[in-house]
C-alpha cells in the first residue's frame, strides 16, 4: 500500500502553509487566506481559477452584477452559466 495519492493532494496544503509565513502582518496573513480560499475553492469546483477571478472582478468592476446577485459568482453558479452559454 502505498500513500502517494494521499502525499500528491496535501503537497500544496504545506506549501501554502509554508509560504503563508512570509505574509508580512496579520492584515497580510488575513487577505492571503482569503486569496487561497477563492483558489481552492475554484480549483475544487473543476473551474479555471485564474479565468474565474478575471471574469468576476470585470463583471463585478463594470457593474453588470450588483449586490443581491453575488450567488451567480460563485465558481459552481459561474461553472454552470458558462456550460450554458457554450451550449447555447
Amino acid at each position: 500500500m502505498t500513500t502517494d495519492t494521499v502525499e500528491r493532494e496535501i503537497r500544496p496544503v504545506a506549501v501554502t502553509r509554508k509560504a503563508a509565513l512570509f505574509a508580512g502582518s496579520e492584515g497580510g496573513g488575513e487577505n492571503w487566506a482569503i486569496a487561497t480560499t477563492l483558489i481552492r475553492t475554484a480549483i475544487l469546483n473543476g473551474v479555471a481559477p485564474q479565468a474565474w477571478l478575471t471574469d468576476v472582478l470585470e463583471q463585478m468592476v463594470s457593474g453588470k452584477v450588483n449586490s443581491r446577485n453575488l450567488a451567480s459568482l460563485l465558481p459552481w453558479a459561474w461553472r454552470d452559466a458558462k456550460r450554458a452559454e457554450l451550449a447555447a
